[in-house]
């Protein structure tokens, strides 16, 4: 199986079929990082496509800072934030919040496993961005290391940041975990 960067390569020489190949690699991941982070599935699925065209865009690329996979990441999470710029922050946190239900269930009653998924995806929603872009990476499958990349922050800071996620969900969740 070619690496990434060598399917890449395949790509910038006019080989669609090592197109389709990264492709197939990256759509579900690739789109499950983007769709939460969008207000609708069809701006999620346009981020998704011009993070692959901007792939076949840019002319020369050198992976000395990181893998394929953390540079089309990092595409990906500057469209992001070019749409919400574009779209204005505020009317994307008040869709966000307004279309969060909170959870009215008792610490001491015990929740389906479909309700503590809907109060996770209401925590999830809830956190400030620096910690979202932080779960919606590392569900995505990237490594600590891949994660700073992509945010262009030191591991350190990414690490803090983790913590402070956890921490905030762990308490979030206090109905569906405590004992």
């Amino acid at each position: 199986m070619d690496s990434d960067e060598a399917l890449y390569a395949r790509v910038k020489r006019g080989d669609m079929l090592a197109f389709d190949d990264l492709y197939a690699r990256y759509a579900p991941r690739l789109f499950g990082f983007l769709r939460p982070q969008l207000a609708t599935r069809a701006d999620a699925e346009d981020v998704f496509h011009e993070s692959l065209l901007a792939t076949l865009e840019n002319d020369e690329v050198a992976f000395d800072r990181g893998s394929f996979r953390t540079w089309l990441y990092r595409i990906a999470r500057n469209l992001v934030l070019n749409r919400a710029r574009s779209h204005g922050r505020g009317e994307i946190a008040i869709a966000k919040l307004a279309s969060v239900e909170e959870p009215a269930y008792a610490a001491d009653e015990r929740a389906s496993q479909g309700q503590m998924l809907h109060a996770l995806d209401g925590a999830v929603a809830r956190l400030p961005s620096p910690l979202s872009e932080i779960y919606h990476l590392r569900s995505s499958g990237l490594s600590y290391e891949e994660m700073a990349m992509v945010l262009g922050i030191p591991l350190g800071t990414l690490k803090s940041r983790m913590n402070q996620m956890v921490n905030v969900l762990r308490e979030e969740l206090k109905p569906w975990t405590a004992r």
